[in-house]
C-alpha cells in the first residue's frame, strides 16, 4: 500500500533488452535507448517501468530498471520524461515484488529530485568498485526499518584483495578505524599479513584481524579440517599452502582465537549483527555476478527477510556499479545458499566483535 504521501501511479512494465526495445522510449527522445544500452545489462534482469499518458497514445516518462539476481532489491539506472511520477511507479513496482529497497544511480538525477523522491544520498564510495567506475553519486530509499547505520564504502582494487578490505571496513563500521585511514596502502598492507596467496582463506583472515586490532573480539567459523580454496592449484603448488593453513592454526592456538566448526548461519549472522558484531562471510559469486567464485563480503545489518551486506566488487561490464554492491539486501535463503563455497560446500566466516569500552584501538595496518 502507498503511504499518504504517496499517490498511486498507473505504469507498465516491459523487458528490455537488445531484441526487446518498447516502442514508447521513441516519445521520450531518441537517445534514451542508445545512452541505456552502453553495456550489457541482461544478467541483471534490465526492464522498463513506464508511466503511460492519460490518452494511452504514448508514455509520459520511463525508468529503466535492473538489479542483481538473488537480492531484495531493485536500482534506477536513469530516468526520463516525468521523473517523479515514474520513481513513484518505481517504488510501486518494488513493493509489489516485496523487496525492501530501490537504489538510483545519480547520472542524471540531482539530490534534489532525488530527496522529493525520498531517496537520500548514498556516501561516495572511498575507493571505485572492481572493472567500473560507476556514477559519482547514488541514492537509496529503504521500504522498511531497521536498515542500521551506513559503512563508508570501499572497492577493492586488486581481484584478490576482498577479504582485506571487509575486514578494514568492518572496523571503520565500527569505529575502530578512522575511515580516512582506509586506503590502498592499508589495503595491501593488511592483505599481505593474511593472504594465502593470493586469496584469504578464513583461519589466516581472522588470525590477522586479531593481530591488528587485539582488543576486538574474533572468532573464525570454519566447517572444515582441511585446507581450503586450493581446488584450483596444482598438486604441488597445494602443498604449500596447506601447509601455510596449518601454520595460521597453530597461531589462532597460540593466540587464543576460537575456531568454531559449526557453519554460520543466516540467523546466526542476524543474533551476531543483533550482538553489534559484523560478519566477514565467504560466498559463491555464482548467483549474484554468474562465476562461482569464493569471495568475502561483510555483513553489517538486517532487516525483514534480508542481510545488509557491502561487497567490494562490483561488474562494471554488466551495469553492475558501486551503488549496487553498498547496502546491498541479501534475503536469508539466498545467503545460505551463497555461502557453501565449492563443489563440497564447506562454510567460512570470521565474526568481530566490538572492543571493550575503553579499550585502546591499533593503530591502522600500513601505519
Amino acid at each position: 500500500m502507498p503511504s499518504q504521501q504517496e499517490t498511486p501511479v498507473k505504469s507498465v512494465v516491459v523487458p528490455f533488452g537488445p531484441d526487446a526495445e518498447p516502442a514508447g522510449l521513441k516519445r521520450l527522445g531518441p537517445e534514451v535507448p542508445e545512452r541505456w544500452r552502453t553495456v550489457d545489462r541482461s544478467a541483471h534482469a534490465p526492464h522498463v517501468v513506464a508511466v503511460p499518458g492519460e490518452d494511452g497514445a504514448g508514455w509520459i516518462g520511463a525508468a529503466l530498471v535492473t538489479a542483481r539476481p538473488h537480492t531484495a532489491y531493485l536500482k534506477i539506472v536513469d530516468a526520463v520524461g516525468d521523473v517523479p511520477a515514474v520513481v513513484r511507479a518505481v517504488v510501486a513496482h518494488a513493493r509489489d515484488r516485496g523487496l525492501v529497497q530501490v537504489k538510483w544511480e545519480g547520472w542524471t538525477a540531482s539530490p534534489e529530485t532525488a530527496a522529493a523522491a525520498g531517496f537520500t544520498p548514498l556516501a561516495p564510495p572511498l575507493a571505485p568498485a572492481g572493472d567500473g567506475a560507476g556514477p559519482d553519486a547514488g541514492y537509496v530509499r529503504w521500504l522498511c526499518d531497521g536498515a542500521g547505520t551506513e559503512p563508508p564504502y570501499y572497492g577493492q582494487t586488486t581481484h584478490f584483495t576482498c577479504g582485506a578490505v571487509t575486514a578494514l571496513v568492518a572496523q571503520a563500521h565500527a569505529g575502530t578505524l578512522s575511515p580516512e585511514a582506509l586506503d590502498r596502502r592499508a589495503e595491501l598492507t593488511f592483505w599481505r599479513d593474511a593472504t594465502n596467496f593470493p586469496s584469504c582463506e578464513p583461519v589466516g583472515l581472522g588470525v590477522a584481524v586479531r593481530r591488528a586490532w587485539p582488543s576486538s573480539p574474533v572468532t573464525v567459523h570454519l566447517d572444515t579440517d582441511r585446507a581450503v580454496l586450493l581446488d584450483h592449484f596444482p598438486e604441488d603448488e597445494q602443498e604449500w599452502r596447506a601447509l601455510l593453513q596449518r601454520a595460521s592454526r597453530t597461531e589462532a592456538g597460540r593466540i587464543g582465537l576460537p575456531i568454531d566448526p559449526r557453519p554460520l548461519s543466516s540467523t546466526a549472522i542476524r543474533d551476531a549483527i543483533g550482538r553489534r558484531e559484523h560478519v566477514l562471510l565467504l560466498v559463491s559469486l555464482a548467483g549474484m555476478l554468474g562465476f562461482d567464485v569464493p569471495h568475502w563480503v561483510l555483513c553489517h545489518g538486517a532487516v525483514p527477510g534480508a542481510v545488509v551486506i557491502e561487497d567490494p566488487w562490483a561488474h562494471g561490464v554488466a551495469g553492475d556499479t558501486w551503488v549496487d554492491a553498498h547496502l546491498l539486501p541479501v534475503p536469508d535463503p539466498c545467503l545460505d545458499t551463497m555461502s557453501a563455497v565449492s563443489a563440497d560446500g564447506f562454510h567460512g566466516a570470521v565474526t568481530v566483535g566490538r572492543p571493550p569500552r575503553g579499550a585502546s584501538s591499533s593503530a591502522p595496518p600500513g601505519a
